[in-house]
Parts: C-alpha cells; sequence; structure tokens
C-alpha cells in the first residue's frame, strides 16, 4: 500500500480549515481520516482538527480490544464519529465565536480485503477500478436531496447555488448517524479521499485522468488542477494505492 496526501489553502480562503492524517505503511492499523471545517471565527479549523484527532484516537485506543471481524471494526469506526461529534459540539457550546463551527468527516479503516467507512457531509471517498471511478460515499447536502427526489439533474446539481449547503454535519447537533460502509478492495484498486475544495474545481473525468497519468504521487496534479481552475476553497486530497 503506497499513500500520498497534498492539502492546499486554495487561491480564495486565507485560512486552509481542511484537515487530515494518514497511516504509515508500517503501522499496524491502516487508518485514514478527512475533514473540511466550516463556520465562526477560525471554528472550521478548530472543528476539522478536533474531530479528526478525536476520532483517530478513539479508534486506536480501541481497536486491540475490539473484535476483528469487519463488523466489529465497522461498528468501532462509526462510533469514533459520533463520539467526535459529542466532542466538537461540546466544544463549540462553550465559546460564542465557534458556535456554529461544524466539519465534515470521513474516515477509512482498510482491514484485510475491505475497507470500513464512515461518512459525514460532502467530503467524498472513491475507488478506482479498471479504468473506473465510483463514488463510495452520497453527499450529505440540500443539492443531492434535490438529485435524488428527482426535482434537479446531476449536471444542474453541479452548479447549484445552494451546493455547499449541508444537511448533517459533524459538532452542528448533539447526536448524528453517519453512514457505515465496507467496501471490497482487490489489487491494483486506488482509493482517493478528498475535500470539495476539488470535486467543485475538477470534474471526475479530469479527475481520474491525473490518477491515470500519475502512477505516483497524483495528489499535487490533483491540487494544481483544482486551483488552475479558479481554487475556491481549501483543497485535500489523499491517495491509497
Amino acid at each position: 500500500m503506497k499513500v500520498y496526501a497534498t492539502s492546499d489553502v486554495g487561491k480564495v480562503r486565507e485560512i486552509n480549515e481542511d484537515y487530515f492524517s494518514v497511516s504509515y505503511p508500517e503501522d499496524k492499523v491502516q487508518l485514514f481520516l478527512l475533514a473540511d471545517g466550516m463556520g465562526g471565527y477560525n471554528g472550521g479549523e478548530v472543528a476539522s482538527k478536533l474531530a479528526i484527532t478525536t476520532a483517530r484516537d478513539y479508534i486506536l485506543n480501541n481497536y486491540a480490544n475490539t473484535e476483528h471481524t469487519k463488523e466489529a471494526l465497522l461498528e468501532l469506526v462509526v462510533s469514533s464519529s459520533i463520539y467526535a461529534n459529542m466532542v466538537v459540539f461540546e466544544k463549540a457550546s462553550q465559546n460564542a465565536e465557534i458556535k456554529h463551527m461544524g466539519t465534515t468527516l470521513d474516515i477509512c479503516l482498510f482491514f484485510q480485503n475491505n475497507v470500513l467507512i464512515s461518512h459525514i457531509g460532502d467530503s467524498r471517498v472513491y475507488r478506482i477500478r479498471n479504468n473506473y471511478m465510483r463514488k463510495l460515499t452520497k453527499d450529505h447536502s440540500y443539492v443531492q436531496q434535490l438529485v435524488d427526489d428527482g426535482s434537479i439533474t446531476d449536471e444542474e446539481a453541479a452548479k447549484h447555488p445552494d451546493k455547499n449547503l449541508l444537511m448533517k454535519a459533524i459538532g452542528v447537533n448533539s447526536f448524528i448517524e453517519p453512514d457505515g460502509l465496507i467496501k471490497g478492495y482487490q489489487k491494483g484498486d486506488v482509493f482517493l479521499m478528498c475535500s470539495d475544495g476539488l470535486t467543485n474545481m475538477v470534474s471526475e473525468d479530469e479527475i481520474l485522468k491525473i490518477i491515470e497519468d500519475n502512477p505516483t504521487d497524483c495528489t499535487k496534479p490533483l491540487i494544481q488542477k483544482a486551483n488552475d481552475n479558479g481554487g475556491h476553497d481549501n483543497i485535500t486530497a489523499i491517495v491509497i494505492r
């Protein structure tokens, strides 16, 4: 397994409110986390870092005592997101300046031939297999709801003025229900975790081509392409080969 990760402030924002954590190949637990923060005076920066560190520590502290089945480990990953939500919500309630802060949170735990995913918000996890890129997560956004009920098309969603409006985020409410997913992986698969600063600026076809054209560290050219197209938001990409 080879891992590449890059985060960039973009061309418009002054602060990078994205945060991520990756494992090294020699680590016993192969754990990858990404968060895109929002709200308040530096609140997004606080929320994303707090969510990542809380969820990561929760998983690592409880991993050894958790039954090593994909079902039990998925429950651990999802529980870490619920716990992170509680911690971020509590922190926000203590400080008026950051009371509206929140963050997306995606967690991928690789175990045997499976990746166990907890997902909240509109950051995304993709799997690339046989030259096809599949989005594994579903955006928790107002625009995605409009797509689901047939009000707008995917093409209209990409240009919708409210596409950044989230229906679910860490730290906004006292309790949250993350999406929990178990997906298999094969030799040669590539996983991409990214914030919407990438997917709002670069099409999925372009992302796939960049990943295929750059067999080592493709995260830097992905970030560069997002910035070339405007860089309207912070941009983070983690690629796991």
